[in-house]
């Protein structure tokens, strides 16, 4: 199967694995990839403002060929607008779970640095009363969120042009991504 998108945007719940997607395709098909989060977050977890954050992005999404992962709504009016293709990972709650808790120990345990100067605050996660500090809380108060508003996001005019991608599980995605051959030439695209 080919690949005919320039432009595309990963999105799925936090830990879903949406980065790691969008750098795989980046890769492969000599894309730029764009992380929303290091767009983001400033030294010492600091978020950027919202006009920065918007600045960013901007100046991201302006190269011909990227992919991004992200969830932003704040942006989504840019990077949506200029994307071609949105691949939702939609998979189980317990999925994601499993591989956020398998990613925060893992980048924990090895002192990955992030974005800026940030590394990964395990014990911030156990904070479960509070969403802005614990991404597994995060996750339990935006999973059925997502779901339901994905589809109405889709459905909107301003984002009718774009191909969504919906994929169920790691495993269909893995089977996806091996499917994809080189990138049709931009001349070839579809104009919208």
């Amino acid at each position: 199967m080919s690949f005919p998108y320039q432009r595309v945007v990963v999105v799925g719940a936090t830990g879903s694995g949406k980065s790691t997607l969008a750098e795989q395709l980046a890769g492969r098909f000599g894309f730029e990839f764009i992380e929303l989060d290091a767009l983001y977050w400033l030294p010492g977890w600091e978020p950027a403002s919202e006009q920065e954050f918007r600045h960013r992005v901007a100046q991201a999404i302006s190269a011909p060929r990227w992919v991004m992962a992200g969830n932003y709504h704040v942006t989504r009016d840019l990077s949506w607008r200029r994307a071609e293709a949105v691949i939702w990972l939609d998979y189980r709650l317990w999925t994601i779970f499993w591989q956020l808790w398998r990613r925060t120990w893992r980048r924990w345990w090895r002192h990955e640095l992030l974005w800026g100067t940030n590394y990964e605050p395990l014990f911030q996660h156990f904070k479960i009363w509070s969403a802005q500090d614990s991404l597994f809380t995060w996750l339990f108060k935006t999973y059925w969120r997502r779901k339901r508003e994905y589809p109405l996001l889709f459905a909107q005019p301003e984002y009718a042009h774009l191909q969504v991608i919906r994929l169920h599980s790691p495993a269909e995605t893995s089977t996806w991504l091996d499917s994809l051959s080189d990138p049709v030439s931009a001349e070839v695209l579809p104009k919208y």
